[in-house]
């Protein structure tokens, strides 16, 4: 497949890395690459540094000056796995509306995917997953890919090696169901009376995560439809299952122990579907009717629902289910905010999970601003106006816990009035906050209302989630459906460390109560080494590099033991090459913590946290600065494979194509900035 047609396209080959003189890099890991500094960058005297370094600022100002749209905002692509295009194909299908060609370009993209090995994985160079594996074998049989090609053959090998169908994940196996591959009584239940528990209940929907609930919602009426489409022999995939599924197959594995949550939740699932199969559910009508009048309810004007593909998917599929024609405006609307999501060039078609439009603009317009771009440049002023005009002025769910809070702050899409969320907030008032637009007043006032929201969304214990306040019931994740563990949306050191940043950026003294309420948190969620989990980012140092900016920027005093503790566990992973990396692994295996190959993104990161911490003029920050201007493109640009970005750990991980560009040009510019002589 080519190279998607995109406003920032991405990078299809690896980047060679460099590295600097040994003697004053940490040890090699075991089984890191290592990469070696060309001797003309090694030989160049400080004044010549000083020059590479103002080129590549330069370089990479030009880069995003040259790819800023007309409206004024930056948007790149966002990159997951293919199971997001995979569930496209199904949902043509089972509503009936294949297109050949699309369908033609998106098995090219499913097969350009695929690994030399026969799998398809959740980011670059990670293990075979087998969930996503059996989508897009599933999906590529849909559009007509014989069981006989060679693709399929080596796919098939890997997951029947695996366990096959009945090892796949949840949605896997509703996606399954839907087409009669699986059965319905072996999908974990979540009955539609859900929609029934007051709010005040212990558990209710709105103690799931937005996303959760947003997806939850809709897919608990198609799991009480339960509609089967049935499909041609050619298409079925029986021949996924090790062997001739027995009753026996559709039950939970339990945990080790009686008294478990996890035990308990199975046997609740049991009963659950004793009380589905009755055909007396007195309440199930009224359930289908708050459900349909909350997802009718929830849709933008947009046609989106969530800003994310599976509520969106599942929302069009649940009005589907309900009788809702194919040209109903509702169903309409959502298959073209589905398509406004796509990727498209002659060879193939891409379905991405969400876009990110307002954080790429202000990761953007941060990144020149941290270069020395006049606050009052054209360029700057237009992004900022676009920002100001995205500002989210409606209710949404969150007020269900906080429902005093006036509305403000910015969501991460074009539009997504339902779901603002601090992160975001937070960067856009940072990002905004010295540039020249037309109305100051009216920039004022929407930083007045943007950071009263986000304080006023800090959770009880002093941290934030990102789109929900105390978010936090945490047995949640233990019920059979959650197999993702993503069901809430806890409070995190990421998040609290952007809030802390926020605070600190407007004035906001570190004894404010807010302040003093986030420091205890951070200091309480700090691993024992020194960093932090990341949630959003590929991962203890994208913690790292919030905790630590929130801390300088509060005022924290920087030589206390606990932050220098972090600046020592940031130091002691740099790579014998001078950047930062680390694994997606590293969620599933704490030890590789900070441990991975270099990436830009990364050691921008890294970079960024030093230098918040007083090192600026450290030999490790000088490293990490030669790394990036040695890796930096004639372009302007820098290549990056890897996934760095998160959207469930260790189970759905993201590529920002915004990153390897934005946080190079970030670290550069603050490098230059605190490190320049003063006349």
């Amino acid at each position: 497949m080519k190279p998607h047609k995109h406003p920032i396209s991405h990078a299809l080959t690896s980047f060679n890395g460099v590295s600097v003189d040994q003697d004053a890099a940490p040890a090699v890991k075991p089984g890191a690459k290592v990469h070696h500094l060309p001797t003309s960058i090694m030989k160049k005297k400080e004044g010549e540094i000083r020059n590479a370094l103002d080129l590549a600022i330069g370089r990479s100002r030009e880069f995003f000056f040259r790819e800023q749209l007309p409206a004024g905002y930056w948007w790149a692509e966002l990159e997951s796995n293919v199971t997001i295009t995979a569930e496209y194909v199904m949902l043509f299908h089972f509503m009936g509306i294949v297109d050949r060609e699309r369908e033609r370009k998106m098995a090219n993209y499913l097969l350009s995917k695929q690994t030399k090995e026969g799998f398809w994985t959740i980011y670059y160079g990670g293990p075979g997953d087998l969930s996503t594996t059996v989508e897009a074998y599933f999906a590529l049989k849909l559009t007509g890919c014989s069981a006989d090609h060679p693709a399929m053959v080596k796919a098939r090998a890997f997951i029947l090696k695996k366990g096959g169908i009945i090892k796949c994940r949840v949605f896997t196996k509703i996606f399954l169901a839907l087409f009669g591959e699986f059965a319905w009584f072996g999908i974990p239940s979540m009955p539609i009376e859900l929609m029934l528990l007051p709010n005040w209940a212990y558990f209710n929907l709105y103690e799931f995560s937005s996303w959760s609930r947003a997806t939850i919602i809709p897919l608990s009426i198609v799991m009480a439809e339960r509609p089967v489409r049935k499909l041609p022999p050619s298409a079925r995939v029986q021949e996924l299952f090790v062997r001739p599924p027995r009753p026996t197959d559709y039950t939970f594995t339990k945990e080790d122990g009686i008294l478990t949550w996890k035990n308990f939740f199975i046997g609740v699932d049991h009963l659950l579907k004793v009380y589905e199969s009755n055909p007396i559910r007195p309440f199930k009508k009224k359930a289908l009717a708050l459900a349909e009048k909350w997802v009718g309810d929830h849709q933008e004007p947009s046609g989106d629902w969530g800003g994310i593909q599976p509520a969106m998917l599942n929302s069009v599929l649940a009005l589907h289910c309900l009788g809702y024609a194919n040209d109903h405006p509702a169903v309409a609307k959502g298959l073209e905010a589905l398509a406004n999501f796509c990727i498209e060039d002659d060879d193939g078609l891409v379905l991405q999970s969400c876009v990110s439009p307002v954080w790429d603009t202000a990761l953007g317009l941060k990144a020149l601003l941290d270069s020395g771009v006049p606050a009052d440049h054209p360029a700057l002023a237009k992004a900022a106006q676009w920002l100001l005009d995205r500002e989210v002025r409606k209710s949404g769910d969150w007020q269900v816990k906080s429902p005093e809070l006036p509305p403000g702050g910015w969501a991460f899409e074009f539009l997504n009035d339902w779901y603002p969320d601090v992160d975001d907030s937070g960067i856009v008032m940072m990002a905004i906050k010295e540039v020249k637009v037309r109305d100051r007043k009216a920039k004022e006032a929407a930083i007045s209302r943007g950071i009263d929201w986000c304080l006023g969304m800090q959770s009880r214990n002093g941290g934030w989630g990102a789109f929900d306040k105390d978010n936090t019931k945490h047995l949640l994740n233990k019920i059979p459906f959650a197999d993702l563990e993503a069901l809430i949306d806890p409070p995190t050191a990421d998040l609290t460390g952007r809030m802390l940043e926020l605070m600190g950026t407007f004035g906001y003294p570190k004894d404010y109560p807010a302040a003093e309420r986030a420091l205890r948190f951070i200091r309480e969620t700090q691993e024992p080494e020194g960093p932090w989990w990341g949630r959003w980012g590929v991962n203890y140092i994208y913690g790292c590099w919030s905790v630590l900016s929130g801390l300088a920027a509060i005022g924290e005093d920087l030589s206390q033991p606990y932050i220098r503790k972090a600046v020592n566990w940031l130091k002691s992973k740099q790579n014998m090459d001078g950047g930062w990396g680390e694994t997606c692994e590293s969620y599933h295996d704490p030890s590789l913590a900070g441990t991975g190959e270099s990436t830009a993104s990364q050691t921008g990161w890294a970079l960024l946290a030093l230098m918040a911490s007083g090192e600026a003029r450290s030999s490790t920050v000088g490293r990490g600065v030669r790394y990036l201007i040695a890796t930096q493109k004639p372009d302007g640009t820098w290549d990056e494979e890897q996934y760095t970005g998160t959207g469930f750990p260790k189970y759905f991980m993201i590529k920002y194509h915004i990153y390897r560009n934005c946080f190079p040009l970030m670290a550069l510019g603050t490098y230059r900035s605190l490190t320049e002589e003063k006349g």
